[in-house]
């Protein structure tokens, strides 16, 4: 399940990241989201910061996980 959890969150801080990169260095926001919804420059922000806090969570957990099985 952490692997699944970490995945979405690398892929929501991904499209976050670029939304912003899009907005600051191009004419519109990159990636798929701005395809369905119109998103604003802060939330493209929040979702970077938090898919990338997510995805940092979940890996962190399942390395404390395998080293708790190791003793």
């Amino acid at each position: 399940m952490k692997e699944i959890v970490a995945v979405i969150g690398w892929v929501v801080g991904v499209q976050g990241g670029l939304g912003v990169a899009g907005r600051v260095f191009g004419d519109g926001p990159w990636g798929m989201l701005h395809k369905w919804w119109d998103v604003p420059t802060p939330l493209y922000v929040v979702l970077f910061v938090g898919g990338v806090a997510v995805a940092v969570y979940a890996e962190i957990s399942k390395k404390r996980k395998s080293w708790a099985g190791r003793g």
